[in-house]
């Protein structure tokens, strides 16, 4: 897999991924407070990439890196956070089928904060494509 269409594939499974993580914070929500239920997943999450980094070898000393790097993953984290907080709040009040299509609105304003913040620049296939997911976040608002 070459590196130019290997961001596709785990891309993809990204994709696979967080619609498995909607079903089963649907589920998992249930009765119990979303705040808190994020806090669990959370430290889930801590544990299992923990090891991960671990058993694949690729733990360093976090405490070596750059004051800019530190900078942005926490500005990183802290958006994650709140994200998953908004995430899991509108999954207990709402249809999972419907929230997790509007939460991908990200992927418009992702486009938007690239080119405005990164000077990227979509081709045109690729703003029609961002402008139906952004048509069909439209629809799903509609009542």
């Amino acid at each position: 897999m070459s590196a130019s269409t290997g961001w596709f594939f785990w891309a993809a499974l990204s994709a696979v991924f967080a619609a498995m993580t909607a079903i089963f914070a649907k589920v998992g929500i249930q009765g119990v407070d979303s705040d808190l239920a994020t806090l669990v997943r959370t430290l889930i999450i801590v544990v299992v990439l923990s090891a991960f980094v671990w058993y694949a070898g690729k733990w360093s000393n976090p405490l070596t890196l750059s004051p800019r790097t530190w900078l942005f993953l926490g500005l990183s984290g802290l958006a994650t956070g709140a994200s998953w907080v908004c995430y899991f709040r509108a999954l207990q009040m709402g249809e999972a089928s419907k929230v997790a299509p509007v939460d991908k609105f990200s992927l418009v304003l992702v486009a938007l904060f690239a080119v405005a913040f990164l000077g990227e620049r979509p081709s045109l296939r690729e703003w029609a494509g961002i402008s139906l997911v952004a048509v069909g976040v439209l629809v799903l608002s509609l009542k």
